[in-house]
């Protein structure tokens, strides 16, 4: 059993958020930060899609050229 005061590793409490966010702000200026912000989130976004969607797409492949053969 962990001590008292001792954190699990891989859990970001607030401080340490503010700390990730201030250093982003001197790295990348507060112009550029929403920016990178919603270029990251698009990616995200798209990732996650191609992770779904990929089952989808052998689908719909498949039943495009189940239908073009029996047309042809």
């Amino acid at each position: 059993m962990p001590a008292e005061g001792v954190k699990k590793m891989g859990s970001l409490g607030p401080q340490e958020i503010v700390l990730i966010l201030i250093a982003g702000l001197l790295l990348f200026g507060a112009k550029r930060l929403p920016e990178l912000g919603k270029s990251l989130g698009q990616g995200m976004r798209e990732f996650r899609r191609s992770l779904s969607g990929a089952a989808d797409d052998t689908d719909k492949e498949e039943n495009a050229k189940k239908t073009s053969d029996q047309a042809g």
